[in-house]
């Protein structure tokens, strides 16, 4: 495994979070707020752009939040407050399925990512985080091959 292919390895990974993310999020859209009488506008454009933008790990997910939660702040405070809870409980889940699917595309467990993502965000910020699977799976594979791990 170079760099080359570890990357390519999130990059699919990521594609898969993204599509998961928007399921739920187009459950919540056009499901649960429906189902409590609230019908927001755009909730089409809305999952698009949910999936879309969560093609770009962590940052992806904070833009697609805010779109959301402005749109429902048009419709009440309430519904605003619901979808950001909805959106931040959706969000901390995705942490550790991230860290289940790109680990497995990787050959690592859960909280060998997760602490790779914890360890790069301390020293770089929100860059280290997502920087941090290409860089675990890519020096994983390295010392994996010199037989130290």
């Amino acid at each position: 495994v170079n760099l080359n292919d570890a990357f390519q390895r999130i990059v699919f990974a990521q594609v898969r979070i993204a599509a998961l993310n928007t399921v739920f999020t187009a459950i919540f859209l056009l499901v649960a707020l429906p189902m409590a009488g609230i019908h927001l506008p755009l909730a089409k454009t809305m999952i698009l752009v949910t999936f879309v933008a969560g093609l770009l790990p962590v940052i992806g997910n904070i833009i697609s939040n805010t779109v959301i939660v402005v749109i429902a702040l048009s419709h009440s405070v309430h519904t605003a407050m619901a979808a950001l809870a909805f959106l931040v409980l959706i969000h901390k889940l995705e942490y550790f399925l991230n860290a289940k699917i790109v680990g497995t595309h990787i050959n690592a467990r859960a909280w060998e990512l997760l602490a790779a993502m914890l360890a790069m965000e301390s020293v770089f910020g929100m860059p280290g985080v997502i920087a941090a699977p290409v860089f675990y799976a890519y020096i994983k594979k390295e010392l994996s091959d010199l037989v130290l791990v």
